[in-house]
């Protein structure tokens, strides 16, 4: 076994294999840019160092090449994302004397190029989705093979992955504007602007096959995935077994990952993802081959629980020239695992990203629970990777165990500061369909305005709980409301108008005293339910944080002897940073005419883009945006005047 590891990667996959490769007796050696700088896997690891200058020095193969030499690494293990799929950084490894945790870089080369990977498929007679997967990228032909196919289609990056470079197309008028963002985010994310044209699929569920390879042409699987419960193409949920999948289709697709796997000489971890036409049945005829990953998966821990095999080890052992640990015959699957990512993101804003400081975090693992994370209370989420927390895995004798104990670990879960999905899995779990199982990936984006992703007001009893948290003890008498003369009162409970912003908007409030008893309330009279749970309550300065049912709400004070806080501005024309990110598109000038609803801006923040568009027709005013700068969440980036403003 190697004497240590350099993890070319950070958040909670790092702590993931520094857990393993310190059990196994190895050295563990982080790395971590400056945006990252004290994070929880550098914590964790027996030594770290700061790579590259600014959030980008994960991607810097030759940087973290050089910090491994220098540092005296056996091996190097890029975790998923960033390098993991690089056969360039894979080879750097190789010529420097350092063993890759990974394929050969010619195998990363055949599978991590879509159009190849599904032309080797079809050679090994494994079906593919009808689509153009060849080299011609020219705008005008690929419109018309899209057309071709028949709409809709998903235009892919032929390099890509994770949902990332993909669009879907319901018309042949959307065909031009949805491939120039697919090709954008390609660029930015896989350095390739290639695509490939496919037909889209629907009610189809997304299953995929854990494949593992050694040096000495042994390949295995372990079992299927199925990652159906998605939005827009990110993974959300997975479990094993795949719900209803029968044994014919399970054996089938599982060989066909094998062989596929066989063909390339692959060698570690792999995962051979399939989509499945439910309007076909779920018979051995029904699979298509979608792409193979040539890396471990966010999700293998599902795989994990139902093997009781640690797959990270597996990795570590397969890189050190060792033979399998098991034959396939001696692999076996027990029960169902579930895993759920709880992601720091809006659900009520289009899951737009919700970076800061973690405030509380409280994920109890019971016997039954394995929570795998980057951070801790007080650390931070930045804005420049994923939006990932945790993943909570729960693994039970059957999958109704298992579904039980995931409710119950998100229960109980608290994570105060940003805003999280937390609710919204709190429904998802509760769906009679998630529940009876076999959805389609389409399912979260059909229904998530009932699965609470769409504005909503908050939760009276947060509001009430932040705010009682803010004036008892009483704080200061200058925004105390009981330091606020009011008339004298005979037998009746004292009441004390108030006001307090409620995620930035202003909410009346009444302090009641009865019997020496403080009670607070709506000053309109509204009721707010007892029922439940009290609200999770952390106050922190001048503001609370209150969580009630998995959603957030920040109650702040408001000096009453200062003027109050004002109603909402009539509409400005400022165009403000929706959130903490970098400004990839900037389609306007200074002085630029534009109509209401024409794009100005696209501001990018953890794998997702967010187009910003002209409230009215006007003239673009006070530009404070250059192309590739970094925002933070508010800031303004022009103002589009309109008449003679």
């Amino acid at each position: 076994m190697f004497a240590n590891v350099l993890i070319a990667n950070r958040g909670e996959i790092a702590c993931r294999v520094v857990r393993t490769a310190r059990r196994l007796g190895m050295r563990t050696i982080a790395l971590a840019t400056p945006a990252d700088r004290g994070a929880l896997h550098t914590r964790l690891a027996d030594e770290a160092h700061e790579i590259g200058a600014g959030a980008e020095g994960y991607l810097d193969g030759e940087a973290i090449v050089a910090l491994a030499q220098r540092v005296g690494a056996a091996c190097v293990h890029p975790g998923y994302g960033f390098l993991s799929e690089n056969a360039d950084f894979a080879e750097l490894c190789g010529k420097a004397g350092l063993v890759f945790v990974g394929p050969s870089p010619a195998a990363m080369r055949t599978l991590g190029l879509k159009h190849a990977a599904k032309a080797l498929m079809a050679k090994l007679g494994v079906p593919v989705a009808p689509g153009y997967y060849g080299d011609n990228q020219s705008p005008k032909f690929l419109k018309e093979k899209a057309y071709e196919i028949g709409y809709p289609v998903l235009i892919k990056a032929v390099a890509g992955g994770g949902g990332r470079g993909m669009r879907r197309v319901d018309a042949h008028v959307e065909f031009e504007s949805a491939l120039e963002a697919a090709a954008r985010e390609a660029v930015g994310a896989f350095g390739d602007p290639r695509v490939l044209i496919e037909k889209f699929v629907a009610a189809a569920r997304h299953i995929e096959v854990q494949v593992f390879g050694d040096r000495h042409g042994d390949v295995v699987h372990l079992f299927e995935r199925d990652c159906s419960l998605q939005r827009r193409r990110q993974k959300v949920v997975e479990e094993s077994p795949a719900p209803g999948l029968p044994e014919a289709t399970r054996e089938a697709m599982c060989e066909a990952a094998v062989a596929a796997a066989r063909a390339v000489g692959y060698v570690g971890a792999g995962t051979v993802e399939f989509l499945v036409d439910a309007a076909r049945g779920l018979g051995p005829d029904s699979f298509y081959f979608l792409e193979m990953n040539a890396r471990l998966q966010v999700e293998h821990p599902v795989t994990e629980a139902i093997t009781g095999l640690d797959l990270v080890e597996w990795q570590f052992r397969v890189a050190a020239g060792e033979t399998l640990p098991l034959e396939q015959s001696e692999i076996r699957r027990t029960g169902a695992a579930i895993e759920a990512r709880l992601n720091a993101e809006d659900p009520e804003t289009g899951f737009l990203p919700s970076p800061g400081r973690i405030l509380a975090l409280r994920l109890d693992a019971g016997p039954a629970l394995r929570v795998d994370a980057g951070v801790e209370a007080d650390d931070e989420v930045t804005p420049f990777y994923d939006s990932l927390i945790a993943k909570l895995i729960v693994h039970g004798p059957n999958r109704a165990s298992a579904l039980d104990g995931l409710r119950a670990a998100l229960g109980e879960a608290v994570v105060v500061g940003p805003k999280t999905n937390l609710a919204f899995l709190d429904a998802l779990f509760a769906d009679a369909a998630v529940e009876a199982g076999g959805v389609d990936i389409g399912f979260i984006d059909a229904n998530a305005a009932r699965l609470g992703a769409e504005p909503r007001p908050p939760d009276p009893r947060a509001v009430l709980a932040g705010a009682a948290a803010l004036i008892a003890p009483p704080p200061d008498a200058g925004a105390d409301p009981w330091s606020v003369g009011d008339s004298f009162e005979l037998s009746a409970p004292r009441r004390v108008g108030f006001e307090v912003l409620v995620d930035g908007h202003v909410e009346r409030l009444a302090a009641i005293e009865s019997d020496g008893a403080r009670v607070i309330a709506f000053a309109d009279g509204r009721f707010a339910a007892t029922e439940g749970p009290p609200p999770h309550v952390i106050r922190i300065g001048d503001a609370a944080y209150a969580l009630c049912g998995g959603r957030q709400v920040r109650v702040e004070r408001v000096d009453p002897l200062a003027g109050g806080a004002g109603g909402r501005e009539a509409e400005t024309g400022e165009i403000a940073a929706p959130m903490h990110g970098r400004v990839i598109a900037l389609s306007v000038e200074e002085g630029d005419v534009v109509v209401a609803g024409q794009r100005l801006a696209v501001v990018e923040a953890m794998k997702m883009e967010h187009a910003l568009v002209a409230p009215r027709a006007g003239r673009v005013t006070r530009l404070a945006a250059k192309l590739g700068d970094l925002v933070e969440q508010g800031q303004r980036l022009m103002t589009i005047a309109a008449g003679d403003e």
